[in-house]
């Protein structure tokens, strides 16, 4: 199935009432929250105060797998096992194979993504569309950042 692509601003879109997802990794800090230090994730912890708690809670007892916050509409989408590292494209397949549930699920019909794994994840765009193609359906759409 081919790549949803639309040009826009993740923060934008949430703002506008739909879902978003933020890109993640599964460490969590002495105190138990998820470490949230960094690009998507830090802009999310910052709005969001009580994310990197609950985050934790989840990376806890579930292990870092993507997670549905319907109060916050927002999906967590975990790229990297640890936050130091290069983004995983495996682990990338696998948080989008999850997260299809997730939508059904949670009857979403809308997800807007970053372009998971790019930037500080160190991927470029065409290594990870060829992988998540497979994976993906038209429910997710991924935002080419505008400027």
């Amino acid at each position: 199935m081919p790549v949803t692509e639309e040009m826009g601003n993740l923060w934008d879109l949430h703002h506008q009432g739909h879902w978003i997802a933020i890109t993640t990794n599964g460490i969590l800090k002495s105190d138990g929250r998820a470490v949230m230090g960094a690009g998507l994730a830090k802009q999310a912890a910052g709005r969001f105060l009580d994310l990197p708690r609950v985050l934790g809670t989840h990376i806890r007892t579930c292990g870092n797998t993507p997670m549905a916050f319907p109060g916050m509409r927002i999906i967590t989408l975990p790229t990297k096992h640890h936050f130091r590292d290069a983004s995983d494209i495996g682990l990338i397949q696998e948080s989008l194979r999850q997260v299809q549930g997730l939508l059904t699920q949670n009857q979403i019909d809308r997800l807007y993504c970053p372009r998971p794994g790019c930037g500080l994840g160190q991927l470029t765009w065409q290594q990870v569309r060829a992988a998540i193609a497979p994976v993906v359906d038209y429910r997710c759409i991924f935002l080419h950042p505008i400027g």
